[in-house]
């Protein structure tokens, strides 16, 4: 699969994106709700993703996995740690979670999905597009377990970068109350817009 792997800005030492998740989007009407509607484009990892995501197809996870882990083996420092970016939607079985797993064993490194979690909730974000309101936001929302992180090269994954304000507030959870050493992110696809 052909991706096109950005650097990603943050806190952390090293941060990527595998591509870009929609390359274009239509509007084509509106719901019975009045909800518009869109014909969306994705990138072949974007298309993947959604289909995990939207569509519960655990088919993909290897495919996808497999995408990642090379990715991490072929440019990424060795980690000791992944850790799967806390999830903002509750769902019975978490995507995100699912592929920290499979990346896990495709590349041979412990995951821990529970030393990083919400310590209280925080409204959606994707309706907020200042990005220091979105770290206000954040602020205080997460707690670490230093007994699983401290002095650990840790891989925080996530699925969808937008704008990284999840991602730096993690990141600095990881470094100024877990401990760890070095804190890379990678995430599989990004917005278009980085907001």
């Amino acid at each position: 699969m052909d991706t096109n792997p950005t650097r990603i800005p943050g806190r952390w030492s090293r941060g990527f994106s595998l591509d870009i998740h929609t390359t274009s989007s239509e509007l084509i009407g509106h719901d019975e709700y009045g909800h518009p509607r869109f014909e969306s484009k994705r990138s072949e990892l974007g298309e993947l993703l959604y289909k995990l995501k939207f569509r519960r197809n655990k088919r993909v996870i290897p495919q996808i996995a497999e995408v990642a882990g090379s990715f991490v083996e072929a440019y990424l420092p060795k980690v000791d740690l992944i850790i799967p970016a806390p999830p903002s939607t509750h769902r019975t079985e978490q995507p995100v979670i699912l592929l920290a797993r499979a990346v896990s064993e495709r590349i041979k490194v412990p995951m821990s999905e529970d030393c990083v979690w919400k310590a209280r909730e925080t409204p959606q974000l994707k309706n907020i597009f200042d990005f220091d309101e979105r770290l206000r936001l954040l602020d205080g929302a997460f707690e670490v377990d230093r007994a699983i992180v401290e002095d650990k090269t840790v891989l925080l994954f996530d699925d969808l970068f937008r704008s990284g304000a999840t991602l730096n507030a993690i990141t600095s959870v990881l470094y100024d109350r877990g401990g760890a050493r070095d804190i890379l992110v990678l995430t599989l696809t990004r917005t278009r817009s980085l907001r």
